[in-house]
């Protein structure tokens, strides 16, 4: 993680593709073609580090996503590094491979091998269901982004709906701020000792099966998993100064499910899983209603409620999420620089701990896209995760130019 050549050089041909131009292919021939986005990113944090070691003051990074495709008659391929450079965190510089992969395309079926991104689940505040790729924790502390994961998927597509197979051989590790970031528990995480429950470590090649179709209005997803689990119990270590990952071996069915009623969007995700220790059940259900042409003009405002519960014991990963509400809004001007805004606030019924996360974007000429983010943490101490973020609430603004 701390070396920096791989996202260097990532970063640097991001940068250079995004101002040189790219060649085209013979006509009629398949082609390459390349697009992407380079971008700056800072963050402030107004408030003194809670925990030592922390550094102060404002974030910077550099960052660059590419995308290589390749289409062919049948056959696609498709390649997605990402690379970031960051000046406060060296944990957070790093570079993935988001999704390089090969494809097959049938009339009713498709077969894909290489790593990649799948997406499961409906809700907005959490995605219970989405299991398949590993957090990019150093990204984004919301979970919403996703680490590449090697796979052979073969899908079935039919008039009863999709079903999907994967095998899913190399487990990727979740990434975590390092001991001089902040957004990290009181005790820096020591990603290069972590432990696994199963002999292959690593190595151990999960599987999953997913079905989804829709029946008039209502859209309806099942899924099975079995393998490591992605988000893992952090442990003291043996000299107390670090914690220690613990991945384990789970089983998890889970369910997404939506129903559209014109203005309306009733949504519920719910997980059965067996961990560690316990089986436990744990659900996300709400809905969204869309006001349409607010005051007579061409903006959306989108009302959001969910309420979220976590059933699983002291033993397993531990969650903040466990009796909560999530009130939100979605606003979208719809005008021609795409102004958007989404506004939320989680908060605990017992604790009464609470958490807002405000998101804006706005493009800017054609290529350009100005985007602002604001993050507050309100916990106590003793109650649970949130206190270790107390001190980290932040403002983030990244200008990102697509190509």
């Amino acid at each position: 993680m701390k070396r920096l050549s791989k996202p260097l050089a990532t970063l640097l041909t991001g940068w250079l593709v995004a101002v040189l131009p790219v060649t085209p292919a013979v006509a009629d021939e398949p082609m390459w073609t390349v697009n992407g986005s380079v971008g700056i990113e800072t963050r402030w944090f107004p408030d003194q580090p809670r925990w030592p070691g922390q550094d102060d003051g404002i974030g910077l990074s550099l960052f660059s996503n590419l995308e290589f495709r390749w289409r062919g008659e049948r056959q696609r391929i498709y390649i997605e590094p990402f690379s970031r450079i960051d000046r406060l965190d060296d944990d957070r510089s790093h570079w993935d491979l988001r999704e390089a992969y090969w494809a097959y395309e049938a009339d009713d079926w498709e077969l894909l091998a290489g790593a990649s991104r799948v997406f499961w689940g409906v809700t907005e505040s959490r995605h219970l269901v989405d299991i398949i790729n590993q957090t990019d924790l150093v990204e984004d502390p919301d979970g919403e982004q996703k680490l590449g994961q090697q796979m052979i998927r073969l899908s079935f597509f039919r008039e009863w709906g999709d079903l999907e197979f994967f095998l899913l051989p190399g487990f990727r590790e979740r990434t975590f701020p390092g001991p001089d970031g902040r957004l990290r528990p009181p005790l820096p995480i020591d990603t290069d000792q972590p432990v696994y429950e199963s002999s292959a470590n690593s190595s151990h090649v999960d599987t999953a099966i997913r079905w989804s179709h829709y029946f008039g209005a209502v859209d309806v997803g099942i899924s099975v998993f079995h393998g490591t689990g992605r988000n893992p119990k952090l442990t003291p270590a043996d000299n107390g100064a670090s914690l220690i990952p613990f991945y384990h071996q789970v089983s998890q069915a889970g369910l997404d499910l939506q129903y559209t009623g014109d203005a309306w969007l009733w949504k519920t995700e719910a997980i059965v899983r067996k961990g560690i220790n316990d089986t436990f059940f744990a659900s996300v259900s709400g809905f969204e209603y869309t006001l349409y042409g607010v005051n007579n003009s061409d903006a959306d405002l989108g009302l959001l409620v969910e309420y979220l519960y976590d059933g699983r014991g002291p033993d397993e990963p531990a969650t903040t999420l466990e009796n909560d509400i999530f009130l939100g809004s979605r606003l979208a001007l719809n005008d021609p620089y795409d102004t958007s805004l989404l506004a939320g606030l989680v908060v605990d019924v017992e604790s009464q701990e609470w958490f807002f996360n405000l998101e804006a974007e706005r493009r800017w000429r054609e290529n350009w896209l100005l985007e602002g983010r604001l993050r507050i943490f309100n916990g106590k101490p003793g109650v649970n995760q949130l206190y270790a973020f107390d001190r980290d609430d932040y403002v983030q603004i990244s200008l990102v130019r697509y190509f």
